[in-house]
């Protein structure tokens, strides 16, 4: 059993897990010995690692793990596990992947930034070593771009690297809204939706790790069927983005008024109150006479 170093009663680890082979089994120690309580949901793995997980948290009371029946990607597997971690009471959750590829000595960081602003997310800003594949580093560029466009640069620094901390109940509000957001392309449009609702980035520097096959590492990354997910997705949230353009405008004045006032405009703050001081003349005079 992992020694109790930080126990929570609001935030949580939460690991998606699908055949990532035996790294599991330390990506999971590695959290436990960072914080209290880990969960790890097993999203119909067939490498039999459901079984030695659930032969950790029988002597672990502080590691929970639940085995969906079949896989049905790592945004259902996510949400499935917000929903239970709803109900007992949890306000944030820290994911992060089980192949090994996360900082999991970061965990208490990333923690104690969420609780000094619990109306944030906080996300990891991916440090890459030699072992990054370049297309991939490369190709996430792209993501971003699109993801910064979509939320005229709320300050997403990175849309992909999934070692994150939601606010539970804003991210359950944003997936069962709507029936995208369940495989890859969850963690890139749940950050855009979360930032048109208002929730505001923090970005952390972390380090992420390629692992190569003889070190254990584990990929289901496949570069035809996700990329057209992603393609997909951001097309469907620049149509998202048309739509809610004007609040977002708004909403960018107000957190960046020298850029109105530089073009000759008022903040949107001011004019709010300047309209409010015209339509209280117009009613004195309306009285007057």
């Amino acid at each position: 059993m992992a020694p109790d170093i930080n126990v929570s009663a609001s935030h949580l680890v939460l690991i998606p897990s699908y055949n990532p082979g035996p790294r599991v089994y330390e990506t999971v120690r590695t959290a436990r010995a960072q914080w209290a309580p880990v969960w790890v949901v097993v999203d119909g793995s067939t490498d039999g690692t459901a079984a030695g997980l659930e032969d950790m948290a029988a002597s672990d009371p502080r590691l929970k793990v639940v085995v969906l029946p079949e896989n049905s990607g790592k945004g259902a597997a996510v949400l499935h596990g917000l929903d239970l971690a709803s109900q007992q009471g949890y306000t944030h959750a820290l994911t992060m992947d089980s192949d090994g590829q996360h900082p999991a000595e970061l965990i208490p960081t990333f923690m104690a930034t969420s609780t000094q602003s619990p109306k944030a997310m906080v996300l990891g800003l991916p440090v890459f070593d030699a072992s990054a594949p370049a297309l991939r580093v490369q190709g996430r560029k792209i993501s971003n771009s699109w993801a910064n466009l979509e939320t005229l640069w709320a300050g997403i620094g990175d849309s992909l690297y999934g070692f994150r901390v939601y606010p539970i109940e804003p991210l359950r509000r944003v997936m069962r809204g709507q029936r995208w957001m369940r495989r890859f392309d969850f963690d890139p449009e749940a950050v855009v939706r979360l930032c048109w609702r208002g929730v505001r980035p923090i970005n952390l520097p972390a380090p992420v790790k390629y692992l190569h096959a003889d070190e254990g590492g584990v990929s289901h990354f496949n570069y035809l069927r996700d990329n057209t997910l992603l393609t997909w997705m951001h097309l469907r949230l620049m149509l998202g983005f048309v739509l809610r353009l004007p609040l977002l405008l708004l909403r960018h004045h107000e957190k960046h008024p020298q850029f109105a006032r530089s073009r000759g405009a008022r903040p949107a703050s001011s004019s709010r109150r300047l309209l409010r001081q015209r339509t209280g003349a117009t009613r004195v005079r309306r009285q007057a006479v």
